[in-house]
């Protein structure tokens, strides 16, 4: 294919610019490539006007060794060299008065060629080349839409390879089927992308998807992906139903395929078996991320995309109806092991994990509280804040509610979120009100009893019985005075 050129539109952010500006006084070529340019072309496609730029920006730059590549990067910031063997530079621009907002860091690498050595996902030898030529230099890109090159300079568009075309008919397609298949990355990122972009995958990729194996993938790549499509894609669901066509559920996310299949009583659940069910709550659960950090989006998303692995072992015909009784609790271990599939503990410090096996086990539990608050108390509010956050909760278990065909109220769902916030345990529970120091002041000498005394009083806190400081030194008090009145948890 003949090398098409054409213009663009503007929106490049003037740190590249000046870049690239540098690095063409050096005697370099710079393009902007992957995600960005996507994106970009894609805005144009639709008419829009371009954005401010936004997420990661990547630059390939021709014809400039790279000894002499990272010595004008260092004029734009703190470069830092994170690929070795084929020079790939992170540029931290420096902050400069006035000057406007620009991305936190930028990649810059020289263009690769690889030849694969061994088999699987890391199998691969890369080297850069500034002179490799551009077609050769492109053809080792997964799909067609990600194989365009922008020069911001001259403002043009390069594509080799029809990736503009295949934007404006809504496809991903495979730059170079003979090197496609050597990546097996590259299925997991189809499935994302087309959700993302929701795209159709063309017939020739769906048919070397389908031939990959997937055996080698480290877990944290897979969840790599796995975090973009739920994160970024607007209806997750097209993600999984392209997993479910490519093979992926059966191969590797065998606690997704048992999902397939499993029958649900038609008069709560018109909409199907639990896969269905599953991604249409995975769509509503979009909805419920508003205001929430990536940790706890990740959480609810996680949670809303597990919160029935218990049904396949738990369902049963029983008096003429379908029912899942105890199916949270039954779906703790299936959440465990899809976790450690994916490698996912904590994040930032967020313990992601333990927040997401918590809320499956209790996804039921506001619609269990609304249908019981007359015997409900605020206990059983804070103790459960204890386990989970509430709030993470409340936007679950509405995702799941909402997640089915026909007309359901989130009546419970809205009760349990006013309840909630009304006690302030929307993500912890109270704080205690007496502490280890409280009870030396009061004489007692270090030892076990001071745990003890706490951890009673911190139950009455909980229960509402005590409020002050005053009177949680008068229950300790009392406690001391006779040690039998300890008390167990109210519950």
């Amino acid at each position: 294919m003949r090398e098409k050129a054409v213009k663009s539109r503007g929106g490049t952010p003037p740190r590249v610019l000046d870049l690239a500006r540098e690095l063409e006084r050096a005697g370099a070529r710079t393009f902007m490539v992957g995600g960005w340019v996507r994106d970009r072309v894609a805005q144009r496609v639709r008419g829009e006007s371009p954005v401010s730029a936004e997420g990661e920006i990547d630059l390939e730059v021709y014809h400039l060794a790279a000894p002499r590549l990272a010595e004008v990067l260092s004029r734009f910031g703190r470069v830092n060299l994170v690929g070795e063997s084929f020079a790939v530079y992170r540029v931290s621009p420096d902050s400069g008065k006035g000057e406007a907002a620009g991305p936190p860091h930028f990649d810059v690498s020289l263009p690769r060629k690889d030849s694969k050595v061994a088999p699987g996902h890391r199998g691969f030898a890369v080297t850069g080349d500034p002179d490799l030529p551009l077609r050769e230099a492109t053809r080792r890109r997964d799909f067609t839409v990600n194989a365009l090159l922008y020069d911001p300079l001259a403002d043009e568009l390069v594509d080799l390879w029809g990736g503009e075309a295949d934007l404006k008919a809504g496809i991903l397609r495979a730059v170079d089927p003979a090197t496609f298949v050597e990546d097996s990355l590259r299925v997991l990122r189809a499935i994302q992308l087309a959700a993302r972009l929701e795209f159709e995958i063309e017939p020739g990729t769906v048919a070397l998807c389908r031939e990959v194996p997937l055996g080698d993938l480290p877990a944290e790549r897979v969840w790599g992906e796995m975090e973009k499509l739920l994160l970024k894609a607007k209806r997750p669901s097209l993600g999984f139903h392209w997993a479910d066509r490519l093979g992926v559920v059966d191969k590797i996310f065998p606690e997704l395929a048992a999902l397939k299949g499993c029958p649900q009583d038609p008069e709560w659940h018109p909409e199907g078996d639990v896969w269905v069910h599953t991604l249409l709550s995975l769509d509503k659960a979009v909805h419920e991320l508003e205001g929430l950090e990536k940790e706890r989006r990740l959480a609810v998303m996680l949670a809303v995309l597990c919160h029935d692995f218990g049904k396949p072992s738990t369902t049963a015909m029983l008096d003429g109806r379908l029912r899942s009784y105890e199916h949270e609790a039954a779906g703790v271990e299936p959440t465990l092991a899809f976790l450690d599939r994916l490698n996912v503990h904590t994040l930032e410090g967020y313990d992601l994990r333990e927040q997401v096996v918590q809320l499956v086990a209790h996804h039921l539990t506001p619609s269990h509280f609304h249908k019981n608050r007359d015997h409900v108390g605020d206990g059983a509010f804070r103790r459960l804040a204890r386990k989970l956050e509430p709030e993470l909760l409340y936007r679950v278990s509405r995702a799941d509610c909402l997640g089915r065909t026909g007309e359901f109220s989130t009546e419970a769902q809205d009760w349990f979120i006013v309840k909630v916030r009304s006690l302030g345990v929307e993500q912890r529970p109270p704080s205690p009100i007496l502490m280890g120091r409280h009870l030396l002041e009061m004489g007692l000498e270090p030892g076990p009893l001071i745990g003890k005394v706490t951890r009673a009083v911190y139950e009455m806190q909980l229960d509402g019985r005590v409020s002050t400081l005053e009177e949680a030194r008068e229950q300790a008090q009392r406690i001391l005075v006779d040690p039998d009145s300890l008390e167990a948890p109210s519950g």
